[in-house]
């Protein structure tokens, strides 16, 4: 009886012992895979690492660039805020004041002689003045242009869009100085011809002993 329960306990511890070499080999396998992935999280870790520096890297890069262009940029932009000697000098900018001048003188004397003439009504000689007054507020509008083209730090602008600007300016002024002259032409003719027609009239009273 002993012998069978002896025999029965070697079977059992025998048929145990590839049980516990399974198991064994299962952990160390396990443990392998565990080894493998560690190392496999630590490579990644480093690629990270090495992705992050060369991104920071390069971004430093980009900066360093993006700061010296916005320096050059902030460089040529104040640039555009001088005036040039050849611009101040340019001689369109003394017709331009020329025909100011003329602009002004013209007008007066025009607009005296229009309202003290006695051949236009009130109506008249207040449409007169509204086109006078147009004429001479647009045109200093020209010159308060050309002194911020002509003024330092006011407009970014190179030197042949400032000369562009004047001569702009030049042709806009001729241009009103051509067409004051023109209008005072107009309203000379017809101040000759109301005075004249009002002379006629005079003298066909005289002439004919009506009531003046």
């Amino acid at each position: 009886m002993k012998r069978k329960i002896v025999c029965a306990a070697m079977l059992f511890v025998g048929l145990l012992a590839p049980i516990r070499a399974i198991a064994q080999s299962d952990e160390i396998m396990q443990l392998m895979l565990n080894i493998e992935k560690l190392a496999q999280f630590k490579q990644i870790l480093a690629d990270m690492k090495k992705g992050y520096e060369i991104l920071d890297k390069g971004y430093g890069s980009v900066r360093e660039l993006s700061q010296g262009n916005f320096t050059l940029h902030q460089v040529f932009l104040d640039g555009l805020l001088q005036v040039s000697p050849a611009v101040r000098g340019y001689g369109r900018i003394a017709d331009i004041f020329r025909y100011q001048g003329s602009l002004a003188t013209e007008y007066r004397a025009a607009w005296d002689r229009f309202r003290n003439s006695g051949n236009f009504n009130t109506m008249e000689t207040d449409y007169l003045k509204k086109v006078y007054d147009r004429l001479i507020r647009e045109s200093l509008r020209n010159l308060d242009d050309l002194v911020n083209i002509l003024t330092a730090d006011r407009l970014r602008m190179s030197d042949d869009e400032r000369l562009e600007a004047i001569d702009k300016i030049f042709l806009d002024m001729g241009d009103r100085l051509s067409f004051l002259r023109y209008f005072n032409d107009q309203v000379s003719i017809m101040s000759f011809h109301r005075e004249n027609g009002s002379r006629e009239i005079q003298g066909s009273k005289l002439i004919y002993g009506l009531p003046q």
